[in-house]
This record gives structure tokens, C-alpha cells and sequence, in this order.
């Protein structure tokens, strides 16, 4: 058996899959964000990250048993950022990815330093405030006591890795998302951002995802109950695995993740940099990667389930009743900023169109196509970069359903295929390591079935869609004007 782990932002899953791809056992854990204040998001490295790794690894093998594991994988949020001391020894809470906006000060000094055309060659990122680079640069200036400690550097998924191993490793991937700190196109870690930024830190070795880089220690045997020994990979961020376990393999595989935000990932064949994107490595040094992700589109269909006070499968079956446009109405999807390929933080929703005959089935229907064009956007501008979007898999939540789904394919006019088995990040861990162990995994989660563009809708959704492209530079100051009282 192989086992997967992965440490989310409010939950974190292992699954226990059998070398044919069946999942034998799963298990959960929840857990909460520290926000000590505002635009401040945080884990505790040791209780959340290793703490709920280690429950769910001895409650798997309570129910299944560990001495058959043959390999173990692992993956978390990210990039995140958790300093240590020259020990391992975490120094203070982790910082989260980009929902942590505190280094606002840090990006703009980084970008003058070494200027954003540099840093687009170099890193093939923007400076957001999904970087890991101007966030220790925050705390290098505002906790010095901290920060005189401070020797190693760990991603999460990273940390899960030493913890288990003792070996001090990030991914190819993970590393290439943590801008400016990684070279792009060498492939390797960039010494003159190491040198401005964290000197006294110590990089990381990199490693491939798949690559088994370590073994499991007697301290790690005693907390979790595996076997002293078992390899274990690399592993990488959530994102990467949910898309391998979802079955992007080839360049042009694109993963769109329907959940609380909208999150994309496509494998490429050479560094596709874009400033309204994030490029990364791929998981193999074959490939390279471009990301894309919503601020918000399932929080919208929970936030109106709520504000009128019904359950979502109802006004999904209403919305189902409605043509195709919502007769008219439009909407822009930013309800909380919006991360690519618009980076603008201060960006708000707007509903274009209403009239008195529309009901709460149309704008139930018009956030389900906002969130059509905003993928559309999204794919349009990876197309841009030099990714041209060929298949896409669908997971996450909002495959459940047909509606949505459709709506997208209907928009972008692209067909979804949507696997089998929609565990998620912790199943392409497993499968990752059963790689690594040498077993075939290609025939793991075959395609359950295919979502067709109904050609029909072309023409209409084009038209509104070239509204929703306008709308937003129209807009933008008066949203910011909004946006700040």
C-alpha cells in the first residue's frame, strides 16, 4: 500500500491506496487559521502541519495497518513560509500563501530592487503577495529577535518531509512558486535573491517531487507508527498533486479545481511566463507548469445560498430552469479581489443588468457563468503565455453537479473530463510515491465521464462575454473608490 498526506489550509487528508489504485482507507482532520491581526494568516507548524499528520497516519493504520506502506507522499498549502533555527526547530507561526497580504511594503522594495523585468526573466513571477521572498523580508525588518535565529526555511510540505526524514529538502515545484528565491529556466536556486533577501539562511537541497529523498527515522516511527525505513518522496504543493491525481499528464493537461476559489494548473513545455500569471516547474524536469486562481466563485454560491436563505441544490435546480445569459444580467466575480490574471486586491463584484423580472434562479445562474468567464479569462491569458489549454479535468466539489460544469465547457468551449476518483491531493501523493516504487499508476483513475461544449450557446455567451472583458478597466476606479469606504 502507499500512503498520502495532505495538510490544507482548513483540513488536512491521508488516504491509504493499494497498488491497483483502490483507496482502502481514508481519514480527515480540521483545523483553524490563526489572523493575530488583520490581512495575518497563520499555522502552527508543530500542531497543525506535523500534529494532524501523525493522528492520521496512526488512525489509518489503526484501521488498516501500516506494515504493508510501501512509500509515502506528501503535499500541503503553499508556497507558505515556516523559519527555523539551524536545528529545524520552528522560530514562529507559519505564514501562509498569498491570503496573507502583511509584506504589502516588501513587494514594491523587492520589485524596485531588482526590477520586474528581471525578476519576470529571472523568477518568471510578478511580485504578489503569494511570495515567499518579500515575506521574509517582513520579517527580517519587523522581528529582529526572530529573524538573528533564523537559518532554515521551510515550505510545508517541505517541513512534513523533515519531520518524517530529517532531511532538509523542497520541491522543484514548491521552490519555483516561492519568488524571487528560485532560477526559472536554470532550474536551481537564484544566489543573488538568496544573497539580498535571507543571507544568513541556508537553501533548502531540491528535489524533484516524485523523488524519494529520505527514509523514515526511529522519531518519526515512534510518533506516526510507520515503519522505520519506509522511502518517502518529496512531494509538492496540494495543487500539483490534485492535478496528477486527476490525470494532467501530458503539455496541454489543465486542471480546473471547482471549489471555494477556482484554481487552474497547466502543464507546459517551456517556462511560460506571464505577469498575470504564476509560472512553476513541472513535476518532472520534462515539463514546466502555469497557474491560475480565482479569489472567489464557490464562496459566492455559499454567500447568496445564505443571504436567501436557501439550500444550494434548490437553487441549482432553479438556475437549471433558466436560459442560458440569465436574460441579461451579468456578473463580475471579484466579491474579494481578485488574484490572476488581474492582481488587483482592491477589485469588487458588480452585477450588470438587473432588472424587476429577474428572480433569485437568475443571479444564482449569472454568478455560475461569472465564474465561467473568469476561468475563460484565465485560460485565454495561459494561451497568451504560450500554454494552450488541450484537455481539462475537472475536480473538487463543484463537479458534484452538472450545471456548473457545463456552464464552463459552454463558455470556454472546451470539454471536461472528470475522473473517477475526486479524493484529491492525497491520492496523487500516493500515486506519486507508488511511482517512485516503481509501479504502474497510468490506468489509477480513469476518466468517469466527459462534459461536452453544447455549441448552441456559442454565439450568446461570446457576446456577454466580451461585456464581462470590458467591464472591468471601465469600472476599476469607481470598484476601488467603493471597495475603500
Amino acid at each position: 500500500m502507499f500512503l498520502g498526506v495532505d495538510i490544507g489550509t482548513s483540513s488536512s487528508k491521508a488516504v491509504l491506496v493499494s497498488g491497483s489504485g483502490k483507496v482502502v482507507a481514508s481519514a480527515t482532520r480540521s483545523h483553524g487559521v490563526s489572523t493575530p491581526k488583520p490581512e495575518w494568516f497563520e499555522h502552527d507548524a508543530d500542531a497543525t502541519w506535523w500534529g494532524e499528520a501523525c493522528a492520521l497516519i496512526r488512525e489509518l493504520g489503526g484501521t488498516a495497518g501500516v506494515s504493508a506502506i510501501t512509500a509515502v507522499g506528501v503535499s500541503a498549502i503553499g508556497p507558505a513560509l515556516l523559519v527555523s533555527d539551524a536545528a529545524g526547530r520552528p522560530l514562529r507561526p507559519a505564514i501562509l500563501y498569498g491570503i496573507d497580504t502583511r509584506a504589502t511594503a516588501e513587494i514594491d522594495e523587492l520589485t524596485a530592487r531588482f526590477g520586474e523585468a528581471t525578476l519576470m526573466d529571472v523568477a518568471g513571477n510578478r511580485l504578489t503577495s503569494q511570495a515567499v521572498g518579500p515575506k521574509l523580508a517582513w520579517i527580517r525588518r519587523h522581528e529582529p529577535e526572530t529573524w538573528g535565529k533564523t537559518r532554515r526555511w521551510f515550505l510545508a510540505s517541505g517541513y512534513l518531509v523533515f519531520r518524517l526524514t530529517g532531511e532538509y529538502v523542497a520541491d522543484h515545484y514548491s521552490a519555483s512558486a516561492s519568488s524571487p528565491l528560485y532560477d526559472l529556466r536554470a532550474r536551481t536556486w537564484w544566489d543573488e535573491a538568496w544573497h539580498e533577501i535571507a543571507p544568513a539562511v541556508r537553501p533548502p537541497r531540491l528535489a524533484w517531487p516524485g523523488e524519494v529523498v529520505g527514509r523514515v527515522t526511529p522519531g518519526a516511527a515512534a510518533d506516526t507508527g510507520l515503519p522505520e525505513g519506509t522511502p518517502v518522496i518529496a512531494g509538492t504543493i496540494d495543487a500539483l498533486a490534485e492535478a496528477y491525481s486527476a490525470g494532467c499528464r501530458q503539455v496541454g493537461d489543465t486542471m480546473v479545481m471547482y471549489g471555494s476559489t477556482l484554481f487552474l494548473i497547466q502543464t507546459v513545455a517551456a517556462p511560460a511566463p506571464h505577469p498575470g500569471l504564476w509560472a512553476a516547474t513541472g513535476r518532472t524536469p520534462a515539463t514546466y507548469s502555469v497557474a491560475a486562481g480565482m479569489a472567489t466563485s464557490g464562496l459566492i454560491t455559499t454567500w447568496f445560498a445564505d443571504l436567501v436563505q436557501s439550500g444550494v441544490p434548490a437553487l441549482v435546480e432553479a438556475a437549471g430552469r433558466i436560459p442560458p445569459g440569465s436574460e441579461g444580467l451579468v456578473l463580475l466575480p471579484y466579491f474579494a479581489g481578485e488574484r490572476t490574471p488581474l492582481f488587483d486586491p482592491q477589485a469588487r463584484g458588480c452585477w450588470m443588468g438587473l432588472t424587476l423580472r429577474h428572480t433569485r434562479a437568475h443571479l444564482y445562474r449569472s454568478i455560475l457563468e461569472g465564474v465561467a468567464y473568469g476561468a475563460r479569462h484565465n485560460l485565454e491569458t495561459m494561451t497568451e503565455a504560450g500554454g494552450r489549454p488541450r484537455r481539462l479535468f475537472a475536480v473538487g466539489g463543484g463537479t458534484r453537479g452538472s450545471l456548473w460544469t457545463q456552464i464552463i465547457s459552454d463558455v470556454t468551449r472546451l470539454r471536461q473530463f472528470v475522473p473517477t476518483i475526486t479524493v484529491g491531493a492525497s491520492y496523487g501523493d500516493a500515486q506519486m510515491a507508488a511511482d517512485a516504487a516503481g509501479v504502474e499508476t497510468g490506468s489509477w483513475n480513469p476518466v468517469a465521464h466527459v462534459i461536452e461544449p453544447d455549441g448552441s450557446n456559442g454565439a450568446l455567451y461570446d457576446r456577454l462575454y466580451g461585456i464581462y472583458r470590458r467591464a472591468y478597466p471601465a469600472l476599476r476606479d469607481d470598484l476601488h473608490t467603493l471597495g475603500a469606504s
